[in-house]
């Protein structure tokens, strides 16, 4: 369980800083900030997924709290509005914990308040609930006499008995809660408009709203006593993260209702796309619960770091049609093809979930074309991109893991080996983006303004590392694919393509290591094209070592490229991007989008690239696992920074390492997860 105090929660800054996610398994999610104050476009109680794993809307960004002891009004939630911080509810927090859900306790007025939120598996249907607890006060008849303002007060004692029982008697606790909803696509900000129908229909604890034809309703099953209609617009709430990224920052928001609870019990509202019944809330709370001890215990996992990383994996597997896909990261990126392949191994291999695996890799295997999975299903219609080199060989990859850990031949007999076939042949006669197989049998690939590899920032027509020509991890990647298909070839009485497959690999072998090494830096060089070499010191060249099949094939040279890389690249939160050397060196990772994208791979630290570095220095210097552990060990700190429980996507090259980007990103928690499992 991680938890946090009063000294962090009543920090507006500090814990503004700490985020939690909900996620739903088809691609919804809840997500703010320890405050209550929502720092993002993205943070809201209910992001739908009106087409799993996509077509996510926000519809309800958050409940305005007010809870009346004896009639006193304490404000429970935080707002940024333009100069002020409104309300301040955050000043009554007592702690936070993720204790299987987001939990707050606030301490009001000797009342302890405790508010859980959590979502339904499957279902776009969050439930947030409030219990309130008297504190046990045991106020004796002296504790009173010292209270009072004069030691010659003689009042009897009769008073004295009567002002014991006012001060011990149960107080009046009352809440009112006030959706404010948005009802816009998630990367989008609602401004007040004409458009939006504020009527709302109610029945017996239960409200419908239903403010677009094109949009679902949305239901709020509750136990209040009252509910009262108001339709109200709070307009100008400030989102500093968006600002601080250089984006549009304000939001309108619709206030419909005010439901009115007695918080003698405990206060429950459901808010779904589907009809419910508020009575529900305790099975679904058991049924997730469950489900999620069920997932420790698949797992095996035995400490705290990896229980936590198990539960953070599963957030990133969705559905998608009948199969399942990963959410590359929260809160803005939908399934891209390259992050899938990275992350499945440590998502559903190491957590012993393969069947989660053979669903995903079956599921791609539906969407090739011309050779390749693709990069990414855009939020917005259904025609995916196929926009990279490198998804594709990941992709046998992760086919190479899933049959090392579950020993399933027949299923890539029977669903993948002739794709496969089919992919090595286009790679041969070339495919989209001039990606082909040269005549020293590495593979090129690249044109005028495309981003290929995953270094992929572009902005505008600006792309700030092309890597076109021959990328060191393409060739590894390459090499890998092409051993895998060899090996299965053999295994499938396939000889001819067995004997073809071995002779590309030794050609592409041979020709990478005659032209990749840097003898002046003592590493790989990043890119070869005709004839010129790019000696930027970047993490790329770790994969030539990694991997199972390693193309590097001197140990001598293995050894200085992991000793490169830890000299100059390496950080407590992963690998930098470029040398802190090079002249286009970038260490933070901040301002306008033009700015961030420049950095992106400039400089900047990327957690998943971790997973890579541990297995090459497994492999060259096997046996230190207290090194191992000392690398690992900013990734434990990290889980009650930025997303709680989470691993982020990327980091600031220079310390204190600030992290940026997604605040949980898939391929990050999975090498972690990974690597780790292995020890």
């Amino acid at each position: 369980m991680i938890s946090f105090g009063s000294e962090i929660c009543t920090n507006y800054e500090t814990a503004s800083g700490r985020e939690w996610l909900e996620t739903n398994g088809i691609g919804g999610f809840a997500a703010s900030t320890v405050s209550g104050a929502n720092t993002r476009r993205y943070h809201g109680l209910l992001t739908a997924a009106t087409r799993p794993p996509l077509g996510r809307i926000t519809m309800l960004s958050k409940f305005e709290e007010t809870v009346s002891i004896d009639g006193e009004k304490f404000e429970l939630s935080a707002n940024q509005y333009p100069g002020a911080i409104y309300p301040e509810g955050y000043k009554y927090l007592k702690s936070f914990r993720l204790d299987s859900f987001p939990v707050w306790t606030f301490e009001v007025a000797g009342i302890e308040i405790e508010k859980k939120i959590f979502m339904v598996y499957g279902q776009n249907t969050v439930v947030v609930q409030y219990k309130a607890e008297k504190k046990e006060l045991r106020i004796t008849n002296d504790e009173l006499r010292e209270d009072r303002t004069s030691p010659d007060d003689d009042r009897s004692h009769e008073s004295e008995n009567r002002e014991l029982r006012i001060k011990n008697r149960t107080p009046t606790i009352k809440l009112e809660l006030k959706p404010l909803l948005s009802f816009v696509d998630y990367h989008h900000l609602q401004r007040e408009t004409a458009d939006f129908d504020p009527l709302c229909e109610t029945s017996e604890n239960s409200i419908e709203v239903h403010p677009y034809e094109e949009m679902p309703s949305l239901f709020f099953a509750h136990n209040a006593e009252s509910d009262e209609k108001t339709g109200y617009w709070y307009k100008n709430f400030e989102y500093a993260i968006e600002k601080e990224r250089g984006f549009d920052f304000r939001e309108d928001l619709f206030q419909p209702f005010v439901l009115k609870y007695d918080l003698s019990e405990t206060a429950t509202v459901i808010v779904s796309t589907e009809k419910q019944t508020f009575s529900d809330a305790e099975m679904y709370e058991k049924a997730e619960i469950e489900r999620r001890e069920t997932l420790i215990e698949i797992s095996g996992a035995k400490d705290d770091f990896s229980k936590q990383l198990v539960k953070a994996a599963d957030r990133f597997i969705v559905a998608r049609g009948a199969g399942q896909t990963v959410i590359a990261g929260y809160p803005w990126f939908s399934d891209w093809g390259r992050d899938t392949m990275i992350a499945l191994s440590g998502l559903t291999l190491a957590t012993n979930r393969p069947e989660i695996a053979k669903n995903i890799l079956l599921e791609f295997s539906a969407h090739i074309s011309e050779g390749m999975i693709p990069n990414r299903f855009p939020d917005a219609g259904d025609k995916a991109e196929y926009n990279t080199v490198d998804a594709t060989l990941w992709y046998f990859e992760a086919v190479r893991a899933y049959v090392e850990k579950t020993q399933d031949r027949e299923f890539v007999r029977e669903n993948l080996y002739e794709k496969f076939v089919n992919v090595i042949e286009w790679h041969l006669r070339g495919t989209r983006y001039n990606i082909h197989v040269d005549t020293d049998g590495l593979l090129f690939a690249g044109e005028v303004k495309s981003q290929l590899t995953w270094m992929d920032a572009k902005y505008g027509e600006e792309v700030f590392t092309p890597r076109t020509g021959k990328p060191v991890e393409i060739q590894a990647l390459w090499f890998n694919a092409l051993k895998i298909m060899a090996s299965f070839a053999a295994e499938f009485d396939d000889a001819e393509n067995a004997e073809k497959y071995a002779a590309m690999a030794e050609l592409a072998k041979q020709s990478f290591n005659a032209v990749f090494w840097n003898e002046a830096d003592s590493c790989l060089y990043d890119v070869v094209i005709n004839g010129m070499r790019d000696a930027s010191v970047r993490p790329n060249q770790i994969f030539a070592v990694s991997l199972t099949n390693a193309i590097l094939d001197d140990a001598e040279k293995a050894s200085k490229v992991i000793e490169k890389i830890e000299a100059e690249l390496l950080t407590p939160v992963g690998l930098r991007t470029l040398s802190p050397k090079d002249i286009s060196y970038r260490p933070i990772y901040t301002g306008s989008p033009f700015s961030r994208d420049s950095a992106y791979h400039q400089g900047t630290v990327w957690a998943w690239l971790i997973g890579g570095f541990i297995d090459a220095r497994r492999k060259v210097f096997p046996g230190d696992e207290n090194r191992i552990e000392e690398i690992l060990a900013g990734f434990r700190s990290h889980l009650c920074e930025a997303g709680i429980g989470q691993i982020s996507e990327i980091f600031d090259a220079e310390a204190p390492h600030a992290p940026r980007g997604c605040f949980a990103q898939a391929w990050s928690v999975a090498e972690i997860l990974r690597v780790t499992n292995k020890s």
